[in-house]
């Protein structure tokens, strides 16, 4: 605690010092070590807000007087003098400092460092609002004086300005936007919405997520030893594929924040990717497994495209084409072939390698049909007005 010591108390200065240099000086000493205490004593023993009634003041006590009054003397606004009045109020309920009911007008006591003065003040009046106690809140997490954000809060147009103008405030406010995201769902939706409507982030975002899987489809092979075949196997991958995979990852870890790694990682996805094709095709087994995985996959999608297929509720005669009857009569000789391939397989690997071939094509022949047929509704049309 700092005494606040009144000039009548205060050691005589030298002869040759002038008294008004002397004061000076002495009031000087006084803030420096209390800082706005000072300046808040004065308003917390002089002013009680709506002022004091005869009633309410004793018959040798100096009357106090409103924030009105008290800013009128000053020369001030009320708002300044009641910012005053209310940091000291925060700081008497903590115990730092007297209540108001024990002060004296004109009578000085101890205060406390200047060091505590502006945990309790705020220079802006935003500052007593339910914004600007979070404003505070953040400032004071991220190690910052408050009146400094709260500034900031109040002038969003020169906020604007300075992120248009400096790419540092405009990467701070990057990141603090992202953030802020994960706690303000209303926000990730004007965001997303935002880059939806501007076709040249849509495309950007598109780009980085295509690099993005790309990087995560090396960075697998490293991480987990595998690696995804064309066809979709999971195989184990290679020494030489998983040093490979290693070397172009390292280049991309190191690549400088907000370096573009699109490049990059598309160099590292089509050289392991290579890699992947020479493994399958060096291995007689693994290309059989291969072969078989894309005849499963081009079954599947027929059968999908098949299933979709239905003339429930639809006038056949009404949406009948004679390309349609054809291309149906082609599914149909190809799904033959692929069924007497099949069934011609042996245990040979020679014939059985000409069969899985046969009706792979076959398979992808019946897909290429169903996919350039068109989609049939099932959905009941409207009943037709009669009158």
């Amino acid at each position: 605690m700092t005494l606040a010591i009144a000039p009548s108390e205060a050691a005589v200065p030298p002869a040759e010092v002038p008294d008004p240099v002397a004061r000076d000086a002495r009031e000087f000493g006084a803030y420096a070590r209390t800082g706005g205490w000072a300046f808040a004593l004065k308003v917390a023993r002089s002013v009680r807000p709506g002022g004091q009634s005869p009633q309410e003041q004793g018959a040798d006590e100096t009357p106090k007087v409103s924030a009105k009054e008290f800013s009128e003397l000053a020369g001030c606004s009320a708002e300044r003098v009641m910012r005053y009045y209310k940091a000291w109020d925060k700081a008497a309920d903590d115990g730092l400092v007297p209540h108001f009911e024990t002060l004296t007008p004109g009578v000085d006591i101890e205060l406390p460092d200047a060091d505590a003065w502006l945990t309790y003040y705020s220079a802006r009046s935003s500052a007593l609002t339910p914004r600007g106690n979070a404003i505070t809140e953040a400032a004071e997490a991220e190690g910052i004086r408050p009146t400094k954000a709260l500034e900031v809060a109040e002038n969003p147009t020169a906020l604007r300005a300075a992120i248009l103008a400096d790419p540092g405030t405009a990467e701070a406010a990057r990141k603090a936007l992202m953030d802020r995201l994960d706690d303000d769902p209303a926000l990730r939706t004007e965001l997303v919405r935002d880059i939806v409507r501007a076709d040249d982030l849509k495309k950007a975002v598109a780009a980085e997520a295509k690099a993005g899987d790309r990087v995560d489809y090396v960075r697998q092979i490293v991480d987990k030893g595998q690696v995804k075949t064309p066809a979709g196997q999971l195989i184990d991958a290679p020494a030489e594929l998983k040093e490979e995979a290693e070397r172009h990852l390292s280049l991309i870890d190191e690549l400088d924040d907000g370096e573009d790694s699109g490049e990059w990682a598309r160099e590292a996805y089509d050289t392991v990717k290579d890699l992947v094709a020479q493994t399958v095709q060096s291995d007689p087994q693994l290309r059989v497994q291969e072969r078989r995985a894309k005849f499963y996959n081009s079954l599947q999608k027929a059968t999908k495209v098949f299933e979709e297929l239905t003339f429930d509720d639809a006038e056949v005669d009404d949406i009948y084409e004679d390309d349609m009857l054809l291309r149906l009569e082609e599914l149909q000789q190809s799904i033959a072939a692929c069924i007497s391939a099949l069934q011609a397989a042996t245990g040979g690997s020679a014939a059985a390698g000409a069969a899985t071939s046969a009706a792979a094509a076959a398979a992808s022949d019946a897909v290429a049909v169903f996919d350039d047929m068109p989609a049939f509704d099932s959905t009941p049309a409207p009943a037709q007005d009669t009158d």
